[in-house]
């Protein structure tokens, strides 16, 4: 969870440091104090776009700091590690967003400076900031098929990924069948050619590092009579008859006067070098062996080396066209033979590509059926859920109903799977699409939220929606930014008893200006605007009860100087700590009885 935060210079803030309750913790203010500004802080701690403009003015940096609290061995604390940081003993890491004047960001994680993404990965584990912009998001096809497929966990999440594992080998095969069918004339060009090359490769039949072994060996023949003479004078130097007289003595013959004379020696420091020279003689001996052996063996044919020299030549006319070296040549004929497996055309070879096709086909649509079916059973559940949470939230008659319905292919649409006879659009998230339909009353007809719902109402169905989907939300800190916009009266306050409820599940953050909702918070903070010298502030500030009375009170049609508004206020505190402790003790014997 995120256990406070950090902003200095962002927007009207000058400097402001939110601690932050596990529960649900409420932030307001007067319009203009800089309220959205938190939640714009929470936007850059999760990797969101900086922006120049919302530097303060007169600052040259903007600086938003979190500290979150991570489990051991969850996926946030994998992601803080995987980038070179370190969680601290207590389970805390403090991530850093920095945005300078000239709009230029930088991040950092633990102390350590990492790529802006990282911390984007690290918010998607801990952090879910819901807005009106996510309201729209809501309203996109994709988004609300995310919708059920977060609902249904594992459920739809299995199958679904069975389905896109053999897609992309169907896909895979569907190009390469369209490659093969389409450019024939084109890859038998090309596989002539390499045919041609593998041919005359193969009637050279190199070895791996032949051309090195030649070069060698060219030097070693173009040479041979001053290596001979270089070789036969070294062994006469070792083994004796030096400069033609047999009676010369070599190293060897030397060494070995020196042995006998020291062998007979009356002081016994002479007599232990003895050992020492006979290891000499011993290695001396075999060293001139090697050079008598090597004279033997140097061959002087003239024959030989200029057949070493026509192999050289058919390596190098290898060389200049496939490779560098002999080894490059090899590789490039493995790779030829690797192509011209891909580039059989032959009947034979399509037909096998497109009973391929025709079997992952057919795995396909098994895989889309079971994800459309459990699908369509989450969504029915889902709705009813839905709906009556809606009911809690002042929209009684409301009825929300979700449609799972299965995409038909276009014409030319190169993804499309025959499913009970009709053509069907094979997307990475399956064949269907998913669409929430409002009834605003008995009797009206279902229509697409977006038509059928007011902008309060939308929040009131973005709200009943997270509600429903809390036990399946992985993420623990749920941020909402004037979830309640257009709504008041007896719907704020059902909001605010279930942002409550989410509370005992998740930490929940909220932006209002609802005294309602404001009212149910286990902490209230407020951004307090101030002007000093001509310049506005604005800063953050906890509100024990007495400040929260007064807070509701201006809340409240800025009532906060009358006897009547603090009256009210108190009354909103008392009935909302009332209802919050009968929900927790229903749910203590539920659990009791449990």
């Amino acid at each position: 969870m995120l256990a406070e935060m950090r902003i200095q210079g962002l927007g009207v803030i000058e400097e402001a440091l939110l601690e932050l309750h596990a529960g649900f913790t409420v932030v307001t203010g007067e319009t203009g104090a800089g309220k959205t500004m938190v939640v714009t802080g929470l936007h850059l701690l999760s990797g969101g776009r900086a922006e120049a403009s919302k530097v303060r003015n007169g600052m040259l940096k903007a600086f938003v700091e979190g500290r979150f609290t991570v489990g051991k061995d969850d996926a946030a604390a994998r992601i803080v590690t995987d980038s070179g940081a370190d969680v601290d003993e207590d389970g805390s890491v403090i991530a850093l967003r920095t945005v300078a004047a000239d709009g230029r960001s930088r991040a950092h994680l633990g102390g350590r400076s990492v790529p802006v993404g990282v911390l984007a990965e690290l918010s998607e584990q801990v952090i879910a900031v819901h807005g009106q912009n996510d309201q729209l998001r809501l309203l996109r096809p994709a988004e609300q098929r995310a919708v059920i497929d977060r609902f249904a966990g594992e459920d739809v999440g299995g199958p679904l990924a069975r389905y896109r594992q053999v897609r992309e080998e169907w896909l895979a095969v569907l190009t390469e069948l369209s490659e093969r069918s389409n450019r024939s004339r084109e890859m038998a060009q090309q596989a002539d050619l390499l045919k041609h090359g593998l041919n005359e490769i193969d009637a050279v039949a190199p070895e791996p590092g032949e051309d090195v072994e030649l070069t060698e060996q060219i030097k070693r023949l173009a040479a041979v009579d001053e290596l001979r003479a270089m070789a036969t004078e070294s062994h006469a130097a070792v083994s004796g008859a030096q400069d033609g007289d047999p009676d010369a003595p070599g190293a060897l013959g030397l060494i070995g006067e020196a042995v006998r004379r020291l062998a007979s020696a009356e002081d016994s420091a002479l007599r232990d070098l003895v050992p020492r020279l006979e290891e000499a003689s011993t290695l001396l001996s075999d060293v001139g062996a090697e050079l008598g052996s090597y004279v033997e063996n140097l061959d002087a044919d003239p024959a030989l080396l200029e057949k070493v020299l026509a192999r050289q030549a058919d390596l190098k006319r290898l060389t200049r066209k496939y490779a560098a070296d002999v080894d490059g040549v090899l590789a490039w004929a493995e790779d030829a033979r690797r192509r011209l497996e891909s580039m059989d055309t032959s009947e034979e070879a399509l037909a096998g590509l497109a009973l391929r096709r025709d079997e992952l086909a057919v795995q396909l649509v098994a895989h889309a059926t079971e994800v459309s079916a459990a699908r369509g059973k989450a969504a029915a559940e889902l709705a009813t859920a839905i709906t009556k949470e809606l009911s809690g939230l002042a929209m009684g008659q409301a009825e929300l109903e979700i449609t799972v319905e299965q995409r038909p292919a276009e014409h030319g649409d190169r993804q499309a799977l025959a499913i009970d006879g009709h053509a069907v659009h094979a997307g990475p998230d399956g064949v269907d699409e998913v669409e929430l339909l409002l009834r605003a009353h008995n009797g009206a007809p279902p229509l697409p939220v977006h038509k059928a719902a007011s902008g309060g109402e939308l929040s009131r169905v973005m709200l009943a929606i997270e509600v429903v989907l809390a036990h399946a939300d992985t993420v623990q800190t749920l941020v909402f930014d004037e979830v309640d916009a257009g709504v008041g009266g007896r719907a704020a306050v059902e909001i605010g008893r279930r942002l409550a409820r989410l509370a005992r599940t998740h930490q929940v953050l909220v932006v209002t200006h609802l005294p309602q909702v404001a009212a149910f918070a286990d902490q209230h903070l407020v951004v307090d605007k101030g002007t000093s010298g001509g310049v506005t502030r604005s800063g953050v500030k906890t509100l024990d009860q007495g400040d929260r009375v007064r807070e509701l009170a201006r809340m409240l049609a800025g009532m906060d100087g009358t006897e009547t508004g603090r009256a009210h206020a108190e009354e909103l505190l008392a009935t909302a700590e009332k209802d919050k402790a009968k929900n927790t003790g229903a749910k203590r014997k539920r659990a009791k009885k449990g």
